[in-house]
């Protein structure tokens, strides 16, 4: 079973909407005071003369509903069990909580409760005298044979065009007039990488770990079919050719990139690169997202919504709106990009050969490509997982400018690789690297030989990085190694130093810098250091290849 932050399943839903009114996104919200099974969110105060509008269903797609109640927006929403439709009086009393003469639109995603449940309670309250008009939003476009299509995210256009009408005074038939002009143009489609796991039951995820789901619902119904995880431009093109067929294929279109509650902000940014670079970028107007707007408890999936757009539906669009959880529409823009400051009269030196010195660093490049994935593996278990990974960069962009090296200058090739260490390779490896080739690089430049030069750049990185010899770090095997050089030994003595230093950190039971001084010891004995094992393997290397 999933594991979750929960107090009770009973009392699930009611402890999210108290957080919720509690926290940052609550202010100018509240709750009716109502017996159990009717969770209403309302605005406080309600504004007066105006068209109200309601919205709901169940729980588990925050921040819908109730993270769209606000100026702008929704009046009050009812929110449901998890994935449940609230019942009819629930749907009643928030009708009659905020329904004056002015009347209200209710806006129900095409599902059979409901459309029951809030159907029932329309005709309820319109019995009682209340004006009250019932707008279904069926904007799902992923299974054409389905008999009646699915309300998803293209539901919350519905509830910004119209809300945006009514916070500006339109009458009751405007502001249904409008709500149903975008439920009827709407048009969603979304692909996941799992189904959802509801919080105090069993489930199995029916994807496979090689594939995505094309297509399923915000409920984790199944959907039209499931095609292969492949990279994020291609997974998101199927999405964008059917809005595209949708829609006409011209005119402007709004877009909505929704994320269903499992996917994290990064990878959130890639999908959006991916489709605001893709086919739909052409007609797409404006951009709302990427964001979690509807999810589906914590689905790692996406949605795109697409609204043909005119002057008029632009201007409501555009209009502002109080709920924190709603993003404002934002004209695409590729990323502004502002040149690089000068530098202070730096010149790179001249580029120069020496076949020993080219050799080393082919050597370098080649073995760290090579054992990137086994540092990552050593350091996951230790740290945090990068640490091949890190070096790994760095190789590539100097396999990359090997040739534009001074390899026949020792002091400025020194001060050259402390300038592209420090712009590729991530992490404090990275940094602490730079520290040393930049200082042994001035080393060098006063005269000292380079094993010395290097010698004395590692010392400056100790200065600096705050770590020393026993700490358990890449200085473990990095000092021995240079100390067996600056006194006259071989690539291969350098080698031995460096290894046996290496295998040194896997029985130390503490670390005193980097990550692994966060961890406890258990876990580190029987483990060698992922930077001191890097250096190791790097001398062995140089002394087989060099």
């Amino acid at each position: 079973m999933a594991k979750h932050f929960i107090n009770t399943v009973e009392g699930f839903v009611d402890d999210a909407i108290d957080g919720l009114l509690r926290g940052g996104a609550g202010e100018g919200l509240a709750r009716l005071d109502a017996p159990t099974g009717i969770r209403v969110v309302l605005r406080d105060p309600l504004p007066q003369g105006r068209v109200a509008l309601v919205s709901g269903g169940g729980s588990g797609h925050e921040p819908a509903h109730a993270g769209f109640v606000g100026a702008g927006m929704l009046s009050a929403a009812i929110c449901g069990d998890i994935f449940s439709s609230p019942p009819v009086d629930a749907v009643l009393a928030a009708l009659r909580a905020v329904t004056g003469p002015a009347g209200a639109v209710l806006i129900v995603k095409n599902y059979t409760g409901d459309r029951l449940n809030f159907g029932l309670a329309a005709e309820r309250a319109r019995a009682e005298g209340l004006a009250v008009e019932m707008v279904l939003v069926s904007d799902d476009i992923a299974l054409p044979d389905a008999p009646q299509a699915r309300g998803l995210a293209g539901t919350l256009l519905v509830h910004k065009i119209a809300g945006a009408a009514a916070e500006a005074g339109a009458d009751l038939a405007t502001v249904a007039a409008l709500a149903r002009r975008v439920a009827e143009q709407v048009r969603t489609i979304g692909l996941s990488l799992t189904s959802c796991a509801i919080p105090g039951q069993d489930s199995a995820d029916r994807i496979a770990g090689e594939e995505a789901e094309f297509g399923l619902g915000i409920h984790g119904e199944p959907g039209a079919g499931t095609i292969p995880l492949t990279e994020a431009r291609t997974l998101m093109e199927p999405l964008q050719a059917a809005l595209i067929e949708a829609t006409g294929g011209a005119g402007d279109l709004a877009l909505v990139v929704n994320m269903l509650g499992g996917v994290p902000p990064i990878e959130a940014q890639v999908i959006a690169e991916a489709v605001l670079t893709g086919p739909l970028a052409e007609r797409a107007a404006c951009v709302i997202g990427p964001a979690p707007f509807m999810t589906a408890l914590d689905m790692r999936g996406v949605s795109l919504s697409v609204l043909p757009l005119d002057a008029e539906l632009r201007a409501l669009l555009d209009a502002p709106a109080g709920p924190v959880s709603w993003m404002p529409a934002r004209a695409l823009a590729g990323p502004k990009l502002i040149p690089l400051p000068a530098t202070s009269g730096e010149v790179a030196p001249p580029p120069s050969d020496d076949p020993e010195t080219r050799a080393m660093i082919e050597t370098i490049c080649a073995t760290v490509a090579q054992m990137a994935p086994d540092l990552d593996a050593l350091d996951a278990r230790v740290g945090d997982g990068d640490t091949g990974s890190s070096f790994a960069a760095g190789a590539r962009d100097l396999d990359a400018r090997t040739d534009s090296l001074p390899l026949a200058d020792p002091a400025a090739l020194f001060v050259t690789l402390g300038r592209v260490l420090t712009q590729r390779m991530g992490g404090s490896a990275g940094v602490l690297l730079s520290i040393l080739f930049s200082a042994a690089g001035h080393q060098a430049e006063a005269g000292e030989a380079p094993a010395r030069a290097l010698r004395l750049g590692l010392e400056r990185m100790k200065e600096l990085g705050g770590a020393a010899r026993g700490d358990r770090t890449m200085i473990d095997a990095l000092e021995p190694a240079l100390d067996a050089l600056v006194a006259g030994g071989s690539l291969d003595e350098a080698a031995r130093a460096a290894r046996a230093g290496a295998e040194e950190t896997a029985r130390m039971t503490g670390a005193r810098a980097g990550r692994s001084a966060y961890v406890p010891g258990e876990h580190l004995s029987g483990n060698a250091d992922p930077g001191a094992e890097g250096v190791a393997r790097l001398f062995e290397a140089l002394a087989a290849n060099v």
